[in-house]
């Protein structure tokens, strides 16, 4: 018989991807969805990579609410704790956005240890592990903590911490048997399954479409979606992995390179690439633009060292996850 994966958030663009993989590798799968309307959403998206069979079912839940939580993680072995509320809404309500996201935490994790879960993996970001400022030229890693109090850190940043603090909070003072282990990813690009929530994936179809009129000086840790959920399925069954955090960060790669091979890689279809970098002055002024400011000019990296020692976790290049990306948004008709 199976073992049984509960992902929170399937209809997202991480939590589609590690469906796809578990379920190829065997799994049965339970996700979460908000309503069951998504559920044939989950279901085309999935099948573009691979035939769940019988083996693909779904739970009703939500971060903000306690309802359904307790029937979600029924009958499952693990938990791949991947859904978040995203940093957009953040800008005009962060107190709501911190909440949605640190208690939504501790409701998969509690009613996952009051059921007896062996394991809850859960999605954090490379951001809870980084210094206030990304200017210093520094490698860090999962033993540092994003200090959640700098009055600098944008909403999503701040939430992504907490929220992480509060599920390892919660479990410091838990006596049963459920683990858990977080991830910690970079920029995550590569193929949408969906058109319907395509996540950070936003950034290229933004510079495919021309959108992206200039190229702020940023640089990101590109990590590739099926490599991220490739390291979640790792970090779930390794025995070395519980109680430990894990970088998932990739290739450190500015933001003008990224064009640049859009540009080369893709012909007809990179035309309406900008490869003029935006003055820093102007993007600082720009309002739409004030969570992504303090990433000017970055130089601070992460180490992965521990998941490839611990998981042998070998993320792909950046150009390839890029490249890749694009091409799938093409296919998919939204750039």
């Amino acid at each position: 018989m199976p073992e049984t994966v509960l992902v929170t958030g399937g209809t997202g663009y991480v939590g589609g991807w590690c469906v796809a993989e578990l379920l190829r590798r065997g799994y049965r799968v339970r996700t979460t969805v908000r309503s069951h309307g998504r559920e044939q959403a989950v279901r085309d998206a999935v099948a573009t990579q691979v035939d769940a069979q019988d083996r693909l079912e779904f739970a009703m839940a939500d971060l903000t609410a306690d309802q359904g939580w307790d029937a979600a993680v029924r009958g499952v072995n693990f938990v791949l704790h991947v859904a978040s509320p995203m940093g957009g809404a953040g800008a005009e309500d962060p107190a709501a956005l911190i909440a949605a996201a640190r208690d939504g935490a501790l409701r998969v994790v509690s009613a996952a240890a009051e059921t007896g879960v062996r394991r809850v993996v859960m999605t954090s970001a490379a951001n809870t592990a980084s210094p206030s400022s990304y200017t210093e030229d520094t490698i860090t890693d999962e033993t540092l903590w994003t200090d959640p109090e700098d009055p600098t850190l944008i909403p999503y940043r701040r939430s992504k911490t907490l929220a992480e603090l509060a599920a390892w909070h919660y479990m410091a003072t838990y006596e049963g048997p459920t683990e858990l282990t977080t991830i910690l990813p970079g920029a995550v690009f590569g193929p949408i399954l969906s058109t319907s929530t395509i996540g950070s994936a936003g950034i290229i179809q933004q510079m495919l479409t021309g959108t992206m009129a200039g190229v702020p000086r940023i640089g990101l840790e590109i990590v590739d979606v099926r490599d991220l959920a490739d390291i979640h399925i790792r970090a779930m069954t390794s025995p070395k992995a519980a109680g430990e955090r894990f970088l998932a960060t990739g290739e450190f790669t500015w933001m003008l390179d990224m064009a640049r091979a859009l540009k080369e890689d893709l012909g007809q279809d990179g035309e309406r690439v900008s490869t003029q970098e935006t003055p820093d002055d102007v993007v600082r002024a720009n309002p739409a633009m004030g969570e992504i400011a303090p990433s000017l000019g970055r130089r601070n990296r992460h180490s992965t060292a521990k998941a490839h020692t611990v998981l042998d976790w070998q993320p792909r290049p950046a150009r390839e996850s890029v490249i890749d990306c694009a091409r799938s948004l093409l296919s998919h008709v939204v750039a």
